[in-house]
């Protein structure tokens, strides 16, 4: 299998504590992905130095996620506050570069929150723009920008893939690339299959989670066709595992994301099924598909 597996830190911690940062660490290397997710909402949180030092203590390697907030919206055509925005994803660009992150993804272009109004085209323009000058500095640190595709409840800007290929189109940069969520896609694709296979070559990162947030398969998202999608995409990019639960919470994400119910108790057990859910998934894919291409 060629994808690097990863899991969100937030399957094992609230915060980033120097506590928590090595807990996390530990946890992601014990049970042997290659790569944890760490998210940026607030990169002033991070403690570069000791957030590198331990992923060099673990042999783990990262990236890095968040969304902006309304007063940092790239979208809302209010210059001041696409100022803001660029700003702080120019913040989180310098701690990824510093820990060493190969692909800062999420929410970038717009608020990460519920809109009463759609976007505006003006809206829309001012985005890319700011988001060609952010790609423009991530390749300077060989950063891939991810624009993750999410529900309609969490952004009014990228909803589907087709939407993202589009807005990265625009954007112009081979760095700045479409970061696809299982989530998101059974909320708003109609063929979760087609639309991998359709995004392709744009797809630069990828997470994998359940239609309720907890263990892989015990929701209704068909997961058998998403492993072939991504397997005809030729998709080679990161698979990182997402799950939320109350037992481990973020207040900020917990109000956001609406995650009001214990889905799991167990961090390790939750991502230990996932890292087998997703490595024999993606093998029977690929086996699959190749047997397809000899007939």
């Amino acid at each position: 299998m060629k994808n690097k597996l990863g899991v969100h830190a937030l399957v094992w911690v609230g915060g980033w504590s120097h506590e928590e940062c090595e807990r996390a660490m530990a946890q992601t290397a014990e049970i042997g992905f290659d790569l944890i997710e760490i998210p940026a909402l607030d990169p002033s949180s991070i403690d570069s130095a000791f957030t590198r030092k331990m992923l060099d203590k673990y042999k783990l390697g990262t990236t890095m996620s968040l969304g902006l907030d309304d007063s940092t919206d790239i979208s809302s055509g209010d210059p001041e506050k696409q100022k803001r925005g660029e700003a702080r994803l120019m913040q989180v660009l310098d701690v990824a570069r510093d820990i060493g992150a190969t692909h800062v993804c999420g929410i970038l272009y717009s608020a990460f929150q519920k809109y009463f109004d759609p976007p505006t085209q003006a809206g829309i323009a001012g985005s890319i723009d700011v988001m060609r000058r952010i790609g423009e500095h991530a390749a300077k640190d060989g950063i891939t920008i991810g624009l993750e595709v999410v529900n309609r409840y969490e952004s009014n800007v990228l909803n589907t893939a087709a939407q993202a290929v589009d807005y990265a189109k625009r954007v112009g940069l081979p760095n700045v690339r479409v970061h696809l969520d299982t989530y998101h896609m059974n909320i708003e694709e109609a063929d979760l299959e087609s639309a991998l296979i359709d995004t392709g070559a744009m797809m630069g990162y990828f997470h994998i989670g359940e239609s309720g947030r907890g263990y892989l398969g015990a929701g209704n998202i068909d997961f058998d066709r998403v492993f072939r999608g991504l397997a005809k995409a030729g998709y080679e990019g990161p698979i990182t595992f997402e799950s939320f639960s109350s037992a481990v919470v973020n207040k900020q994400l917990q109000g956001i994301l609406g995650i009001w119910r214990n889905l799991w108790e167990d961090g390790a057990d939750l991502a230990r099924h996932a890292k087998g859910f997703i490595e024999h998934g993606m093998k029977a894919a690929h086996e699959a598909h190749a047997r397809s291409a000899l007939t």
